[in-house]
């Protein structure tokens, strides 16, 4: 059976540019600069740094472990939601580049991802708009 698609209605909201401190979790750090911010809902808009090491999601639910030091992140996208506990959860996915060059995607494992020097990221707020439809 397959899920129904949720379509939703909103406008531009407010854009946060944020810093995620050295050895602290790519996706628990956009977590925390949401919650700062009062963003319950965001899009990842840009990022620029690295990490010591990358964990990435397998199809298999496995972790792909990337070694560094120092792996780029070359892209980055997703998205934070809230849950209906006020909780957020960020789900990222992106491309990254060992030290070697080698460049592997896919999303990032929770946890597992810390930042290396800095990591600099865009988010932009999603306002609350009318209930989703389907």
């Amino acid at each position: 059976m397959s899920e129904a698609a949720i379509v939703e209605n909103g406008a531009m909201g407010r854009v946060a540019y944020a810093r995620i401190a050295p050895n602290e979790d790519l996706i628990q750090g956009v977590e925390k600069l949401c919650l700062a911010e009062g963003f319950k809902n965001a899009f990842v808009r840009g990022a620029l740094g690295s990490l010591v090491d990358a964990c990435l999601g397998t199809l298999d639910g496995k972790c792909l472990q990337i070694r560094g030091p120092a792996v780029e992140i070359v892209s980055l996208a997703g998205e934070v939601r809230s849950s209906e506990d006020g909780s957020l959860r960020a789900s990222l996915s992106g491309v990254v580049a060992d030290p070697d060059g080698n460049v592997y995607g896919g999303p990032f494992v929770p946890g597992s991802n810390p930042i290396c020097m800095t990591f600099e990221v865009t988010l932009e707020w999603l306002p609350a708009a009318e209930q989703p439809t389907r």
